[in-house]
């Protein structure tokens, strides 16, 4: 199952998809949920702190923080296209030298990655089927703040991504979706020593920012 969904992420989150996700970010700044991640974030302060954002696409949370003032970030992609579209927006924006990208799934490559002040999975979660280590290994490495955007998992939420799946699966991808449980990802990081400092919901999305 892992190798085949990180085969379908790759698949998936093609070079044709991370063109029109960069457009859109470049015409009109980050969707909804990623700016109340990115507002909430800002507000606890993050002159000089370090960014580690997983499955972070386009890169719009690392462009986004190091333009407000954020020192660096390092990005981890299982998505080669995604990855070579935030390099071009990288150069575009004139960061070059403060943002580092990681190729791979972040479970497998986690162990050589270094904590960071702050660490993000936006629109990650529900990409990923071993929420366990996903979520242990993420909160391992935030030393102050942890930020995610997952999907609520009440019943219109839960039959919406049932559908795509039966899309998926009649199209032959490999890629699917998850709707985890909110107590199950609260509890995990939780357990990490980690508590809410903020929470907000749209129809389908919820943003969470924890802190130490």
């Amino acid at each position: 199952m892992l190798l085949d969904q990180c085969r379908g992420i790759e698949k998936f989150f093609s070079q044709g998809e991370a063109r029109s996700k960069l457009k859109k970010y470049r015409k009109s700044g980050p969707r909804n949920t990623t700016r109340a991640l990115v507002q909430a974030i800002q507000s606890q302060g993050i002159a000089g702190k370090t960014l580690l954002d997983t499955g972070g696409g386009v890169g719009v949370i690392q462009h986004e923080l190091l333009k407000a003032g954020m020192s660096e970030a390092v990005g981890v992609n299982a998505s080669s296209a995604y990855i070579k579209a935030v390099e071009e927006e990288t150069e575009r924006q004139g960061h070059q030298d403060r943002i580092s990208s990681f190729f791979g799934d972040f479970v497998e490559v986690a162990e050589s990655i270094q904590q960071a002040d702050i660490v993000t999975l936006d629109r990650v979660i529900c990409c990923y089927h071993d929420l366990e280590s996903l979520v242990s290994l993420s909160t391992a490495r935030a030393k102050t703040l942890y930020g995610v955007v997952y999907p609520r998992d009440y019943w219109p939420v839960k039959a919406a991504f049932g559908i795509m799946n039966l899309y998926l699966r009649l199209t032959h991808k490999t890629f699917r979706l998850f709707v985890h449980p909110t107590a199950t990802v609260d509890g995990l990081v939780r357990e990490a020593g980690l508590e809410p400092i903020h929470a907000s919901e749209t129809l389908i999305w919820q943003v969470v920012l924890y802190g130490r």
